[in-house]
């Protein structure tokens, strides 16, 4: 049903594109009004499930990985193309926008979407409340992962809130306290407006409920340094009972008791799938996207995430790890595989959690079994930090074993922590603390002139 629904997407959206009508032109064959996209039920909802699968969600989640894992100690590019060397080497072009677009442009037309979804819906007599309820709540879900996203690469960014695009197009940037405050405010919303069990495929969990919402927002809550409401919030999640802890073979297959949300694809394979590959030998040439050689080295010895997570290929008689979390490799019509793309869990809930315990310092026990959690679902005994300092590095260091190639994460981490100079001096001569922050894409500069570039770039 999911992805039939999808078919009429394109049909909505192609008027959904148009805010402003400057030339009065009537409507092609393949479109429907925005009027109509939001006078039913299953039609509003088709316009909304265009967030789970619309190309610049996908591209920008994907290069998101990529990219922020080549910036930090997580990946290396083993490829010849200018433009992700520059992430590498942590001395991104403003011009290359070739890259930057899928961390800025790509997040803004999901934004923009969500802004359509949002006043289209919330003006909309002919959608059912509880319609209307679930799909504010997915919009603003999505709107504010963007900007979470965003606020994490770019610092302060422009918030656009407005359907009518044109009002958006010259908005300065908006500080980093700013942008956590509208986000947080749009999670919160969500979390109100959303139920708690899962809307579509409920097994699958590929729409967003109150608890992916509420997950996120205790991310939030991290990285904005509110350690009380950051522990409140994961406190909520993991004591809904939803959710359970899997095995390391089966965190990532599309039934998981894991996973709080996940993005369906058509046959069963992630759209991780090429940063997987056999454990044969490289004929052609090596993996693009590795991990950096010396990350495979803070696994302990009978860590079972080494030997479940991460894959091995040899190419001219060099070892490359490989990210392992997704097994399959392709997936058909008639071959279908069982992973999706996992968007949020259970085990990085627990972290959360270790973690605005740590920081407080008033539950050190709490912290522990948080932390162990994790650990002896990889095999390895209870931890031995006792003080907060040595809780907050044993659990940095479990953040990078268990998030590896999961987005972002280790990236932010490194820089939201403090620690980004520290890790990254010794490993790139080009490193400058200035590239904590990418540039503002020059093209975007050129087309918002309130738009002030980050420190560093010319």
């Amino acid at each position: 049903m999911f992805y039939k629904k999808l078919l009429a997407i394109g049909l909505v959206l192609g008027m959904l594109s148009s805010c402003e009508k400057y030339v009065d032109a009537p409507i092609g064959s393949n479109m429907i009004s925005k009027e109509a996209a939001f006078n039913s039920d299953n039609s509003a909802t088709s316009a909304t499930l265009i967030l789970y699968s619309y190309n610049p969600t996908v591209g920008h989640l994907q290069y998101a990985t990529w990219l922020g894992g080549l910036s930090s100690d997580e990946l290396q590019y083993t490829g010849t193309t200018a433009n992700f060397i520059e992430f590498a080497q942590n001395v991104i072009a403003p011009g290359n926008t070739n890259s930057l677009n899928y961390l800025w442009t790509y997040p803004y037309q999901v934004i923009r979407y969500c802004n359509l979804i949002i006043d289209g819906v919330s003006n909309s007599s002919a959608i059912s409340a509880a319609t209307k309820n679930q799909l504010i709540g997915e919009a603003k879900f999505f709107r504010a992962l963007m900007y979470f996203n965003m606020v994490n690469y770019f610092g302060g960014v422009p918030i656009s809130s407005d359907p009518i695009e044109i009002n958006n197009a010259f908005k300065p940037r908006a500080t980093i306290a700013e942008v956590y405050s509208y986000l947080i405010a749009d999670l919160k919303d969500a979390q109100e407006l959303l139920p708690t069990t899962y809307a579509g495929t409920a097994a699958l969990k590929i729409r967003a409920n109150k608890w992916a919402a509420t997950a996120l927002l205790a991310k939030a809550y991290l990285y904005n340094k509110d350690y009380v409401n950051a522990e409140a919030e994961a406190t909520k999640v993991i004591g809904s009972g939803m959710y359970t802890k899997a095995t390391l073979a089966n965190a990532f297959i599309n039934t998981s008791s894991e996973t709080i949300l996940q993005l369906a694809t058509l046959y069963g394979a992630s759209v991780f799938t090429t940063f997987r590959t056999s454990s044969s030998a490289a004929t052609v040439a090596p993996p693009t996207y590795v991990l950096n050689s010396n990350f495979t080295k803070d696994f302990e010895i009978n860590d079972n995430r080494k030997t479940s997570w991460v894959d091995s290929t040899t190419y001219n008689s060099v070892k490359y790890y490989r990210l392992g979390k997704y097994k399959v490799q392709a997936a058909s019509a008639s071959a279908t595989g069982n992973e999706y793309t996992v968007l949020l869990r259970l085990g990085e809930v627990y972290l959360i959690r270790a973690e605005a315990r740590a920081q407080q310092g008033t539950n050190i026990l709490g912290a522990q079994q948080d932390l162990n959690e994790i650990r002896n679902r990889a095999g390895l005994g209870n931890t031995t930090a006792s003080s907060p300092a040595d809780l907050l590095t044993a659990i940095a260091k479990e953040r990078k074993l268990e998030l590896f190639g999961e987005y972002a994460n280790r990236w932010f981490d490194l820089k939201r922590t403090g620690k980004a100079d520290e890790v990254l001096v010794p490993l790139k001569s080009t490193w400058k603390t200035t590239a904590q922050l990418y540039p503002i894409p020059e093209a975007q500069i050129l087309l918002n002139y309130n738009l002030i570039q980050n420190l560093g770039y010319n």
